[in-house]
């Protein structure tokens, strides 16, 4: 039976874990998931004046990665339907910039990724980190993140997969099906199971050529693979061709 989905549930299931949800992130990851991110804003060549847009954000470590990459000026948002998500990430980046908003600094709005407040072609990269496996349609969510990357833009997607290798695979779903879930409702009990659903929404995902595949039927070109922690993550890349500016 199909995971769940649905923007209610999906809104319900990380609102109620958004309190304990970095905690969450570092214990299950080892603290590898910031070396992830720090890979993932290094994976391109970037114009320190031009916007960067992260969808699916929660609490806005990618987000803030790409602040931190693109220095003073430059112009970073995040996107997120889920509320509680967004005033954790706004806290957050108070608490390190150490004062309020100013220019240039990162903004968080409440936004549905397959249905962008933004006009076509605006951003120079384009990410989301470990949120387009929960966005309902796959496909109609990598369609709105091409049409407001600009012509020459990136689309970059970090997310969890299933290594090839015999043992690493047997030991990551042993790991991520029995030990993860255990973990989750100890530190961040919910009526949801949200992380009982992060290992069956990752092994219903399309993963490696058929995601890259994914990314090319959204008009992307040039869509790179990069296994990360022995295949447990995939960073894609891909860049919208100068031919796409009407794409969408």
């Amino acid at each position: 039976m199909p995971v769940d989905k649905s923007q209610q549930r999906i809104r319900r299931m990380f609102g109620a874990i958004a309190p304990r949800y970095d905690r969450m992130n570092r214990l299950m990851t080892f603290g590898l998931d910031r070396l992830w991110r720090r890979r993932t804003v290094r994976s391109v060549q970037l114009e320190p004046d031009q916007p960067v847009l992260d969808v699916c954000c929660g609490t806005g470590d990618l987000t803030l990665a790409w602040r931190k990459c693109l220095g003073p000026g430059a112009v970073v948002i995040g996107s997120d339907f889920t509320q509680p998500m967004l005033v954790r990430a706004r806290e957050k980046s108070g608490r390190r910039r150490g004062a309020a908003s100013q220019p240039g600094d990162v903004v968080y709005l409440g936004a549905d990724t397959l249905k962008l407040p933004f006009s076509d072609g605006r951003f120079q990269v384009v990410s989301v980190g470990f949120g387009i496996r929960n966005v309902g349609d796959t496909s109609g969510g990598l369609a709105e993140m091409v049409r407001v990357c600009r012509p020459g833009g990136y689309v970059i997607v970090l997310e969890t997969s299933v290594p090839g290798l015999p043992i690493v695979g047997g030991l990551f779903r042993f790991y991520f099906n029995r030990v993860v879930p255990r973990i989750g409702r100890w530190l961040s009990p919910d009526p949801d199971a949200a992380y009982s659903y992060l290992p069956a929404s990752t092994a219903e995902f399309p993963q490696g050529d058929a995601f890259a595949e994914l990314m090319r039927d959204a008009g992307l070109d040039g869509v790179r693979m990069q296994p990360l922690t022995l295949g447990s993550v995939t960073l894609y890349v891909g860049r919208k061709p100068h031919d796409n500016a009407g794409l969408g």
